[in-house]
Protein backbone atom coordinates (compact mmCIF):
# COMPACT_ATOMS: atom_id res chain seq x y z
CA UNK A 1 0.00 0.00 0.00
CA UNK A 2 2.89 2.35 0.74
CA UNK A 3 4.34 1.80 -2.74
CA UNK A 4 0.94 2.44 -4.32
CA UNK A 5 0.50 5.67 -2.33
CA UNK A 6 3.94 6.89 -3.39
CA UNK A 7 3.20 6.16 -7.05
CA UNK A 8 -0.23 7.80 -6.77
CA UNK A 9 1.36 10.92 -5.27
CA UNK A 10 3.91 11.07 -8.08
CA UNK A 11 1.10 10.57 -10.60
CA UNK A 12 -0.97 13.46 -9.28
CA UNK A 13 2.05 15.76 -9.07
CA UNK A 14 2.99 15.04 -12.70
CA UNK A 15 -0.64 15.28 -13.83
CA UNK A 16 -0.90 18.75 -12.27
CA UNK A 17 2.03 19.88 -14.40
CA UNK A 18 0.86 18.08 -17.56
CA UNK A 19 -2.69 19.48 -17.68
CA UNK A 20 -1.84 23.13 -17.03
CA UNK A 21 -4.02 25.50 -15.02
CA UNK A 22 -7.30 25.39 -16.96
CA UNK A 23 -7.77 21.72 -17.75
CA UNK A 24 -10.24 19.79 -15.56
CA UNK A 25 -8.37 16.51 -15.98
CA UNK A 26 -6.51 16.94 -12.70
CA UNK A 27 -9.72 17.05 -10.64
CA UNK A 28 -11.12 14.20 -12.72
CA UNK A 29 -8.00 12.13 -12.03
CA UNK A 30 -8.35 12.77 -8.28
CA UNK A 31 -11.90 11.42 -8.53
CA UNK A 32 -10.60 8.42 -10.50
CA UNK A 33 -8.11 7.66 -7.73
CA UNK A 34 -10.88 7.68 -5.12
CA UNK A 35 -12.93 5.24 -7.21
CA UNK A 36 -9.90 2.97 -7.78
CA UNK A 37 -9.08 3.06 -4.06
CA UNK A 38 -12.65 2.07 -3.17
CA UNK A 39 -12.51 -0.83 -5.64
CA UNK A 40 -9.12 -1.89 -4.27
CA UNK A 41 -10.48 -1.95 -0.71
CA UNK A 42 -13.60 -3.96 -1.65
CA UNK A 43 -11.55 -6.57 -3.51
CA UNK A 44 -8.83 -6.69 -0.83
CA UNK A 45 -11.32 -7.68 1.89
CA UNK A 46 -12.88 -10.36 -0.32
CA UNK A 47 -11.47 -13.89 0.21
CA UNK A 48 -9.43 -15.05 -2.80
CA UNK A 49 -11.28 -18.36 -3.05
CA UNK A 50 -14.52 -16.39 -3.59
CA UNK A 51 -12.80 -14.26 -6.25
CA UNK A 52 -11.74 -17.44 -8.10
CA UNK A 53 -15.34 -18.69 -8.01
CA UNK A 54 -16.33 -15.63 -10.05
CA UNK A 55 -13.88 -16.58 -12.82
CA UNK A 56 -16.30 -18.36 -15.18
CA UNK A 57 -19.22 -15.87 -15.06
CA UNK A 58 -16.82 -12.90 -15.22
CA UNK A 59 -15.08 -14.36 -18.27
CA UNK A 60 -18.33 -15.30 -20.04
CA UNK A 61 -19.82 -11.84 -19.49
CA UNK A 62 -16.61 -10.29 -20.84
CA UNK A 63 -16.73 -12.40 -24.01
CA UNK A 64 -20.41 -11.58 -24.57
CA UNK A 65 -19.69 -7.86 -24.21
CA UNK A 66 -16.75 -8.10 -26.65
CA UNK A 67 -19.05 -9.70 -29.23
CA UNK A 68 -21.61 -6.96 -28.55
CA UNK A 69 -18.96 -4.33 -29.31
CA UNK A 70 -18.53 -5.79 -32.80
CA UNK A 71 -22.23 -5.28 -33.61
CA UNK A 72 -23.50 -2.32 -31.55
CA UNK A 73 -20.31 -0.70 -30.24
CA UNK A 74 -19.59 3.03 -30.38
CA UNK A 75 -16.90 4.12 -32.81
CA UNK A 76 -14.43 6.88 -31.96
CA UNK A 77 -11.24 7.89 -33.81
CA UNK A 78 -11.62 4.94 -36.18
CA UNK A 79 -11.89 2.28 -33.44
CA UNK A 80 -14.97 0.47 -32.13
CA UNK A 81 -14.12 -0.27 -28.49
CA UNK A 82 -16.98 1.03 -26.36
CA UNK A 83 -20.52 0.02 -25.40
CA UNK A 84 -23.12 2.62 -24.54
CA UNK A 85 -25.19 1.34 -21.60
CA UNK A 86 -27.26 4.50 -21.18
CA UNK A 87 -25.70 6.18 -18.17
CA UNK A 88 -22.14 5.79 -19.41
CA UNK A 89 -19.88 4.03 -21.90
CA UNK A 90 -17.83 0.98 -20.93
CA UNK A 91 -14.81 -0.62 -22.58
CA UNK A 92 -15.24 -4.42 -22.24
CA UNK A 93 -11.65 -5.11 -23.32
CA UNK A 94 -10.42 -3.56 -20.06
CA UNK A 95 -12.25 -6.11 -17.91
CA UNK A 96 -10.54 -8.94 -19.80
CA UNK A 97 -7.20 -7.86 -18.27
CA UNK A 98 -8.60 -9.29 -15.03
CA UNK A 99 -11.15 -11.81 -16.33
CA UNK A 100 -8.73 -13.78 -18.52
CA UNK A 101 -5.99 -14.48 -15.93
CA UNK A 102 -8.73 -15.17 -13.38
CA UNK A 103 -10.33 -17.73 -15.72
CA UNK A 104 -7.04 -19.45 -16.53
CA UNK A 105 -5.94 -19.51 -12.88
CA UNK A 106 -9.27 -21.11 -11.94
CA UNK A 107 -8.94 -23.62 -14.81
CA UNK A 108 -5.45 -24.77 -13.84
CA UNK A 109 -6.33 -24.85 -10.13
CA UNK A 110 -8.85 -27.58 -11.01
CA UNK A 111 -6.10 -29.52 -12.78
CA UNK A 112 -3.13 -29.34 -10.46
CA UNK A 113 -0.08 -31.26 -11.55
CA UNK A 114 1.75 -31.46 -14.87
CA UNK A 115 0.22 -29.68 -17.85
CA UNK A 116 -1.33 -32.03 -20.40
CA UNK A 117 -1.64 -31.27 -24.10
CA UNK A 118 -5.44 -30.94 -23.92
CA UNK A 119 -5.07 -28.48 -21.03
CA UNK A 120 -2.74 -26.38 -23.17
CA UNK A 121 -5.22 -26.48 -26.07
CA UNK A 122 -8.13 -25.43 -23.86
CA UNK A 123 -6.09 -22.63 -22.26
CA UNK A 124 -5.04 -21.43 -25.72
CA UNK A 125 -8.69 -21.17 -26.76
CA UNK A 126 -9.54 -19.20 -23.60
CA UNK A 127 -6.64 -16.87 -24.46
CA UNK A 128 -7.10 -16.44 -28.20
CA UNK A 129 -10.85 -15.72 -28.25
CA UNK A 130 -10.68 -12.40 -26.33
CA UNK A 131 -7.33 -11.53 -27.90
CA UNK A 132 -8.67 -11.80 -31.45
CA UNK A 133 -11.89 -9.96 -30.57
CA UNK A 134 -9.88 -7.05 -29.16
CA UNK A 135 -7.51 -7.00 -32.16
CA UNK A 136 -10.61 -6.80 -34.37
CA UNK A 137 -11.76 -3.53 -32.71
CA UNK A 138 -8.81 -2.61 -33.34
CA UNK A 139 -6.98 -2.02 -30.04
CA UNK A 140 -3.49 -3.49 -30.27
CA UNK A 141 -2.26 -2.04 -26.96
CA UNK A 142 -5.03 -3.61 -24.88
CA UNK A 143 -4.75 -6.84 -26.91
CA UNK A 144 -1.06 -7.08 -25.98
CA UNK A 145 -1.85 -6.64 -22.28
CA UNK A 146 -4.69 -9.19 -22.36
CA UNK A 147 -2.54 -11.69 -24.22
CA UNK A 148 0.32 -11.17 -21.75
CA UNK A 149 -2.00 -11.68 -18.78
CA UNK A 150 -3.16 -15.03 -20.14
CA UNK A 151 0.25 -16.13 -21.38
CA UNK A 152 1.90 -15.65 -17.98
CA UNK A 153 -0.72 -17.86 -16.31
CA UNK A 154 -0.05 -20.60 -18.86
CA UNK A 155 3.71 -20.15 -18.51
CA UNK A 156 3.70 -20.35 -14.70
CA UNK A 157 1.30 -23.31 -14.85
CA UNK A 158 4.07 -25.37 -16.42
CA UNK A 159 4.44 -24.43 -20.10
CA UNK A 160 7.68 -25.97 -21.34
CA UNK A 161 10.31 -23.43 -22.31
CA UNK A 162 11.22 -25.69 -25.24
CA UNK A 163 7.89 -24.78 -26.88
CA UNK A 164 8.81 -21.10 -26.72
CA UNK A 165 12.19 -21.41 -28.43
CA UNK A 166 10.76 -21.88 -31.97
CA UNK A 167 8.43 -18.90 -31.41
CA UNK A 168 11.34 -16.75 -30.25
CA UNK A 169 13.48 -17.80 -33.24
CA UNK A 170 10.68 -17.06 -35.74
CA UNK A 171 10.01 -13.70 -34.06
CA UNK A 172 13.69 -12.74 -34.17
CA UNK A 173 13.92 -13.71 -37.86
CA UNK A 174 10.75 -11.76 -38.62
CA UNK A 175 11.98 -8.61 -36.86
CA UNK A 176 15.35 -8.92 -38.56
CA UNK A 177 13.68 -9.25 -41.95
CA UNK A 178 11.53 -6.17 -41.33
CA UNK A 179 14.62 -4.17 -40.37
CA UNK A 180 16.66 -5.29 -43.39
CA UNK A 181 13.79 -4.90 -45.87
CA UNK A 182 12.21 -1.79 -44.40
CA UNK A 183 12.47 0.26 -47.62
CA UNK A 184 10.36 -2.30 -49.47
CA UNK A 185 8.03 -3.25 -46.61
CA UNK A 186 7.31 0.35 -45.66
CA UNK A 187 6.53 1.52 -49.18
CA UNK A 188 3.07 3.07 -49.53
CA UNK A 189 1.88 0.44 -52.02
CA UNK A 190 3.00 -2.55 -49.93
CA UNK A 191 0.20 -4.19 -47.92
CA UNK A 192 0.87 -6.06 -44.68
CA UNK A 193 -1.20 -9.17 -44.06
CA UNK A 194 -3.28 -9.20 -40.83
CA UNK A 195 -2.21 -5.67 -39.87
CA UNK A 196 -4.15 -2.44 -40.28
CA UNK A 197 -2.52 0.37 -42.22
CA UNK A 198 -1.99 2.49 -39.10
CA UNK A 199 -0.25 -0.45 -37.37
CA UNK A 200 2.10 -0.80 -40.35
CA UNK A 201 2.89 2.91 -40.12
CA UNK A 202 3.65 2.62 -36.40
CA UNK A 203 6.23 -0.09 -36.98
CA UNK A 204 7.79 1.75 -39.93
CA UNK A 205 7.87 4.97 -37.93
CA UNK A 206 9.70 3.17 -35.13
CA UNK A 207 12.39 2.09 -37.62
CA UNK A 208 12.84 5.63 -38.96
CA UNK A 209 10.73 8.44 -37.40
CA UNK A 210 12.41 11.03 -39.63
CA UNK A 211 10.54 9.78 -42.71
CA UNK A 212 7.46 11.71 -41.52
CA UNK A 213 8.61 14.07 -38.74
CA UNK A 214 5.46 16.21 -38.76
CA UNK A 215 3.04 13.32 -39.18
CA UNK A 216 3.35 9.71 -38.09
CA UNK A 217 6.81 10.20 -36.55
CA UNK A 218 5.84 13.30 -34.56
CA UNK A 219 4.91 11.42 -31.37
CA UNK A 220 8.17 9.48 -31.16
CA UNK A 221 10.42 12.41 -32.08
CA UNK A 222 8.88 14.86 -29.61
CA UNK A 223 8.76 12.38 -26.72
CA UNK A 224 12.41 11.39 -27.14
CA UNK A 225 13.39 15.07 -27.33
CA UNK A 226 11.55 15.68 -24.05
CA UNK A 227 13.18 12.70 -22.31
CA UNK A 228 16.66 13.65 -23.55
CA UNK A 229 16.32 17.35 -22.78
CA UNK A 230 15.63 16.56 -19.13
CA UNK A 231 19.27 15.55 -18.73
CA UNK A 232 20.50 14.18 -15.42
CA UNK A 233 18.69 16.50 -13.01
CA UNK A 234 15.69 17.63 -15.06
CA UNK A 235 14.45 21.14 -15.85
CA UNK A 236 12.46 21.40 -12.65
CA UNK A 237 8.82 21.00 -11.74
CA UNK A 238 6.46 22.92 -14.07
CA UNK A 239 9.46 24.05 -16.16
CA UNK A 240 9.31 21.51 -18.98
CA UNK A 241 9.35 23.44 -22.25
CA UNK A 242 8.29 20.49 -24.42
CA UNK A 243 5.33 20.00 -22.11
CA UNK A 244 4.12 23.55 -21.63
CA UNK A 245 4.68 24.58 -25.24
CA UNK A 246 2.43 21.69 -26.30
CA UNK A 247 5.05 19.72 -28.23
CA UNK A 248 4.39 16.44 -26.39
CA UNK A 249 1.27 14.73 -27.82
CA UNK A 250 -1.13 12.91 -25.47
CA UNK A 251 0.94 14.21 -22.57
CA UNK A 252 -1.63 13.31 -19.90
CA UNK A 253 -2.15 9.73 -21.08
CA UNK A 254 0.26 7.55 -23.06
CA UNK A 255 3.20 10.01 -23.06
CA UNK A 256 3.11 11.23 -19.47
CA UNK A 257 6.53 9.65 -18.80
CA UNK A 258 8.01 12.18 -21.24
CA UNK A 259 6.60 14.96 -19.04
CA UNK A 260 8.07 13.35 -15.93
CA UNK A 261 11.50 12.71 -17.48
CA UNK A 262 11.79 16.25 -18.81
CA UNK A 263 11.06 17.82 -15.44
CA UNK A 264 12.82 15.35 -13.12
CA UNK A 265 15.61 14.02 -15.33
CA UNK A 266 17.53 10.77 -15.15
CA UNK A 267 17.49 10.62 -11.35
CA UNK A 268 13.72 11.01 -11.27
CA UNK A 269 13.26 8.40 -13.99
CA UNK A 270 15.43 5.85 -12.17
CA UNK A 271 13.59 6.51 -8.90
CA UNK A 272 10.25 5.95 -10.63
CA UNK A 273 11.50 2.68 -12.15
CA UNK A 274 12.69 1.54 -8.71
CA UNK A 275 9.20 2.14 -7.31
CA UNK A 276 7.67 0.08 -10.11
CA UNK A 277 10.20 -2.71 -9.60
CA UNK A 278 9.41 -2.78 -5.87
CA UNK A 279 5.69 -3.06 -6.68
CA UNK A 280 6.31 -5.93 -9.12
CA UNK A 281 8.69 -7.65 -6.70
CA UNK A 282 6.09 -7.37 -3.92
CA UNK A 283 3.48 -8.95 -6.17
CA UNK A 284 5.78 -11.86 -7.05
CA UNK A 285 6.63 -12.31 -3.36
CA UNK A 286 2.90 -12.58 -2.63
CA UNK A 287 2.59 -15.17 -5.40
CA UNK A 288 5.52 -17.15 -3.96
CA UNK A 289 3.82 -17.43 -0.54
CA UNK A 290 0.28 -18.03 -1.84
CA UNK A 291 -1.30 -21.16 -0.30
CA UNK A 292 -2.84 -22.62 -3.48
CA UNK A 293 -1.94 -23.02 -7.12
CA UNK A 294 -4.82 -20.89 -8.37
CA UNK A 295 -3.80 -17.99 -6.15
CA UNK A 296 -0.13 -18.35 -7.12
CA UNK A 297 -0.92 -18.29 -10.82
CA UNK A 298 -3.26 -15.31 -10.48
CA UNK A 299 -0.85 -13.25 -8.35
CA UNK A 300 2.17 -13.97 -10.55
CA UNK A 301 0.25 -13.14 -13.74
CA UNK A 302 -1.08 -9.82 -12.41
CA UNK A 303 2.42 -8.89 -11.21
CA UNK A 304 3.94 -9.58 -14.61
CA UNK A 305 1.17 -7.64 -16.36
CA UNK A 306 2.25 -4.61 -14.30
CA UNK A 307 5.74 -5.18 -15.71
CA UNK A 308 4.35 -5.27 -19.27
CA UNK A 309 2.46 -2.01 -18.64
CA UNK A 310 5.66 -0.24 -17.55
CA UNK A 311 7.98 -1.85 -20.12
CA UNK A 312 5.75 -1.19 -23.14
CA UNK A 313 4.82 2.37 -22.14
CA UNK A 314 8.34 3.56 -21.36
CA UNK A 315 9.72 1.67 -24.38
CA UNK A 316 7.17 3.47 -26.54
CA UNK A 317 7.99 6.90 -25.09
CA UNK A 318 11.75 6.42 -25.47
CA UNK A 319 11.46 5.17 -29.05
CA UNK A 320 12.47 1.53 -28.68
CA UNK A 321 8.95 0.12 -29.19
CA UNK A 322 6.09 1.08 -31.56
CA UNK A 323 3.49 3.56 -30.35
CA UNK A 324 0.57 1.61 -28.86
CA UNK A 325 -2.14 2.67 -26.46
CA UNK A 326 -0.68 1.36 -23.19
CA UNK A 327 -0.95 3.67 -20.14
CA UNK A 328 1.68 4.06 -17.45
CA UNK A 329 0.20 2.59 -14.22
CA UNK A 330 -0.96 5.21 -11.69
CA UNK A 331 0.46 8.08 -13.75
CA UNK A 332 -1.53 8.15 -17.00
CA UNK A 333 -4.94 9.78 -17.02
CA UNK A 334 -7.89 7.41 -17.36
CA UNK A 335 -10.60 6.07 -15.10
CA UNK A 336 -11.00 2.60 -16.62
CA UNK A 337 -7.28 1.81 -16.65
CA UNK A 338 -6.87 3.10 -13.10
CA UNK A 339 -9.82 1.01 -11.94
CA UNK A 340 -8.25 -2.08 -13.53
CA UNK A 341 -4.96 -1.44 -11.70
CA UNK A 342 -6.87 -0.92 -8.44
CA UNK A 343 -8.73 -4.24 -8.80
CA UNK A 344 -5.50 -6.07 -9.70
CA UNK A 345 -3.69 -4.69 -6.65
CA UNK A 346 -6.74 -5.47 -4.50
CA UNK A 347 -6.55 -9.11 -5.63
CA UNK A 348 -2.85 -9.20 -4.68
CA UNK A 349 -3.70 -7.79 -1.23
CA UNK A 350 -6.50 -10.33 -0.81
CA UNK A 351 -4.12 -13.20 -1.60
CA UNK A 352 -1.44 -11.69 0.66
CA UNK A 353 -3.58 -11.50 3.78
CA UNK A 354 -5.52 -14.75 3.30
CA UNK A 355 -4.48 -17.72 5.39
CA UNK A 356 -6.32 -21.03 5.07
CA UNK A 357 -8.06 -22.19 8.25
CA UNK A 358 -6.05 -24.60 10.37
CA UNK A 359 -7.36 -28.15 10.55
Amino acid sequence: MLILLLLATVGLVVMHSAVGSIDTRFSDQVRNFYIALAALWVVAVTPPQFILKLAVPFYVVGIVLLFAVLFVGDTSKGATRWLNIGITRIQPSEMMKIALPLMLAWYFSKREGSMKFLDLCAASVFLLVPFLLIVKQPDLGTAILVFSAGFFVIFFAGLSFKLLIPVMVVSALGLGSVYLQQDKLCADDFKWVMLHEYQKHRICTLLDPSTDPLGKGFHTIQSTIAVGSGGVYGKGYMNGTQTHLDFIPERTTDFIFAVFAEEFGLYGGVTLLVLYLLLIWRGLAIAWRAPSQGQRLLASSLSMVLFIYVFVNIGMVTGILPVVGVPLPLLSYGGTALLTIGIACGILMSISKYRPPQA
